[in-house]
């Protein structure tokens, strides 16, 4: 679904990633799947500049259309996303993300529907992201899902604010799409402020 939006976008395309156009974030995706020394930069920022040159070489080094088959293919056998349960650790939540950066940079985009059983893995691994992306707060943060209203507290600490939307609302907010994410925010204004 990634790929084919890559692919019906074209190469020069904006995305919600600050200075990246579809092929850099096309780039991004092959390096992080086929480039083992460059994920450590993916987490540790010391090591940030080790990723974006090797995001750099493989974003020249292959046409736009080379990179979105490489992506469409999916990771090398040694890569162990290929296995389902690390695919979703590792891809469910990037990929989505990655999706609607570029679905989204376009003004007046209308969200698309997702597939109910994507967005139930969404909500099981929302739970990491969350503590990621709001670490630096000191509020309990709390996402409630708008359709089923179940509750995740994704960090403890007080006072609490529930981000309340669609689980891949909530995944696009914990992974720092703030204003591109449609959900509702409820709580102390300056604990909202903090996130």
């Amino acid at each position: 679904m990634l790929a084919d939006l890559l692919a019906d976008a074209g190469p020069d395309r904006p995305t919600l990633c600050a200075g990246w156009t579809t092929h850099d974030l096309v780039a991004h995706l092959v390096t992080r799947e086929r480039v083992p020394y460059a994920g450590p930069g993916l987490v540790i920022p010391a090591l940030h500049g080790l990723t974006e040159r090797a995001e750099r070489s493989t974003g020249r080094a292959h046409s736009f259309a080379e990179l979105v088959e490489m992506f469409r293919a999916g990771p090398p056998l040694w890569n162990p996303a290929r296995l389902r349960r690390f695919d979703d650790a590792t891809n469910i939540n990037e990929f989505y993300v990655h999706y609607a950066d570029v679905d989204r940079a376009v003004p007046g985009f209308t969200p698309r529907e997702v597939d109910p059983a994507v967005r139930e893995r969404i909500w099981s691994a929302l739970r990491l992201v969350g503590r990621t992306g709001y670490r630096q707060t000191t509020a309990e943060v709390v996402a409630e899902r708008t359709d089923t209203h179940d509750r995740r507290v994704l960090r403890r600490g007080s006072p609490t604010v529930v981000i309340a939307g669609l689980p891949e609302e909530l995944l696009l907010h914990a992974f720092g799409r703030r204003s591109a994410a449609q959900v509702e925010l409820r709580g102390d204004p300056a604990a909202i402020a903090s996130l």
